[in-house]
């Protein structure tokens, strides 16, 4: 299993695993948000991107402000900076969204321990899955990418769950 808390498996990734490796330490993006426990999840962790994928950290708040604060003072004079708060599922949620060096980046933060966010829970699950159905589920889940499905609704699809895919990936798929 990998030890996604820790980006070192990216250096021995993909080439875009790589330039994401490097995007983050020479950033220091990783560092600058380590109070919030971050964590690298969507779909560069398991290669499962497509050249327009940005790159998915999730963070812990305690105090919303606080860290919308922190995250403006931080990163403002990055490019397309926009900070936005709203209510997800009934959880206080804050999205911050730039570039850094050409690169999207969205860093997305709820007030829920960052390993019981289900970013994090989908992350698992999602390298579960490949692990067991291997090179074919992933090339038809990016087929399906590349026509505008998100991760979560081409698994969905593939394996026939209906629903909400975000919903319906963890409450079927037990992790």
């Amino acid at each position: 299993m990998i030890d996604f808390t820790n980006i070192k498996y990216l250096y021995y990734g993909s080439e875009r695993q790589i330039e994401v490796y490097q995007l983050l330490q020479e950033s220091k993006l990783l560092i600058l948000l380590e109070t919030y426990n971050p964590i690298l999840v969507g779909s560069i962790p398991l290669q499962l991107d497509l050249p327009a994928s940005d790159v998915d950290i999730i963070c812990q708040f305690k105090s919303k402000n606080q860290f919308m604060n922190h995250i403006s003072y931080m990163f403002n004079q990055e490019a397309q900076f926009i900070v936005k708060e709203f209510f997800m599922y009934g959880i206080e949620t804050v999205t911050a969204n730039f570039q850094i060096k050409g690169v999207e980046v969205e860093v997305f933060a709820q007030e829920i321990p960052t390993k019981e966010q289900m970013g994090y829970k989908h992350l698992l699950i999602e390298y579960e899955l490949l692990k067991s159905y291997g090179e074919p589920f992933r090339k038809q889940i990016l087929e399906l990418k590349k026509n505008g499905s998100t991760t979560e609704e081409a698994i969905c699809n593939i394996l026939g769950i209906g629903g909400n895919p975000y919903i319906s990936l963890i409450d079927k798929i037990n992790y």
